[in-house]
């Protein structure tokens, strides 16, 4: 199957674009992130050739207040992302889309499936500012098919028209909407990628806190789990990261979703939370060629250091969100395998 898992390939090479830094590449930082090493898979090489070797100069992120430019680029990435749901629904799955409280979100089964009552709640990537759920769905659909599980995406409000607070009530809505349904929190999963990670972290401990109580399991792909820009990996792998570059781009995303003062709450940056007051076991994915390394190495920290269960599973010389940019890709079907595994260790099967 060569649809990707969490991006079409249109929106893959938009996330690039979005994020390359503006100016004239710096020499010492064209080098790094031109780096492919022997010892990734030929997916892997080709990628990182691609995505390294494109020096091409595209706008910056709009200022943080500038809602008419955040609006523009919100418009460009979902138009990317089109996805028709006849032709998401021929793949084998059933899609319906259910709006409550404000917020609406898609419900994905595969056809035929006994529902056992588990439901994996994914949140989307797009340093919450853009990218929408409808734009998940034909990666969504393959991995309901193969996690054999249905899967719930929300479509959260997007910063800066809405600030943490409301994004993440957003998320917390669905889940609540879910739980009247008859599901219960033992049975669902969070999972998410990039900012959907942080989303992820940052939602549990938000019903854990407003006493919700605590899903089964979170999963996540490259989170965000700090926005402050002091973890080792922010400096060391600067230059390395062919995609990601905080100081020209994603800072001005993050300010979009929260004022700085806000920074230290735990939903917000996630790795201050109080994990010894609970949280569930946790598999946190990332790859060696992000500067968001450091902040899954941190959260799995904090939580083992809190008596919590989790797995911090790095693969060698991958990008952000490597599972969905190359998803035939060894690296990227051993992640998911292993995705679905710990779903079925802590969902029940």
């Amino acid at each position: 199957m060569k649809e990707s898992l969490t991006h079409c390939a249109a929106a893959g090479l938009l996330l690039v674009a979005l994020l390359r830094p503006t100016s004239g590449a710096d020499p010492a930082r064209a080098s790094a992130y031109a780096w492919v090493p022997e010892t990734i898979s030929t997916d892997g090489q080709r990628l990182l050739a691609k995505i390294g070797g494109d020096h091409a100069i595209i706008p910056t992120l709009p200022e943080p207040g500038d809602h008419d430019g955040w609006a523009r680029l919100q418009a460009a990435a979902a138009a990317a992302r089109e996805v028709d749901l006849a032709a998401v629904r021929a793949k084998g799955v059933a899609v319906s889309r259910i709006e409550t409280d404000g917020v609406s979100y898609f419900d994905i089964a595969p056809n035929g499936l006994v529902d056992d009552g588990s439901v994996v709640v994914y949140l989307h990537g797009g340093a919450f500012v853009y990218f929408d759920a409808r734009g998940a769905l034909e990666g969504m659909a393959k991995l309901a098919r193969v996690f054999g599980r249905r899967i719930v995406v929300v479509d959260y409000r997007l910063a800066p028209a809405a600030k943490w607070p409301q994004i993440t009530g957003d998320v917390v809505a669905v889940v609540k909407r879910l739980l009247a349904g008859g599901a219960q929190m033992r049975r669902i999963a969070m999972f998410g990628d990039s900012a959907g990670g942080n989303l992820a972290v940052a939602t549990t401990l938000k019903m854990r806190d407003e006493g919700l109580g605590l899903p089964g399991a979170v999963a996540t792909w490259s989170l965000t789990a700090d926005f402050r820009n002091a973890a080792d990996t922010r400096v060391t792998l600067r230059d390395a990261d062919p995609i990601m570059s905080y100081e020209r781009q994603i800072k001005n995303a993050m300010l979009a979703y929260a004022d700085e003062k806000d920074w230290a709450h735990p939903h917000v940056s996630p790795v201050h939370g109080d994990f010894a007051k609970g949280f569930p076991p946790a598999l946190i994915q990332v790859g060696t060629r992000e500067i968001l390394l450091s902040d899954s190495v941190r959260l799995y920290q904090a939580i083992e250091a809190a008596g919590g269960t989790a797995k911090l599973d790095v693969y060698e010389g991958m990008p952000h969100v490597f599972q969905g940019q190359i998803p035939n890709a060894p690296e990227s079907r051993l992640a998911v395998a292993k995705v679905k595994a710990f779903f079925d260790q802590h969902l029940g099967r």
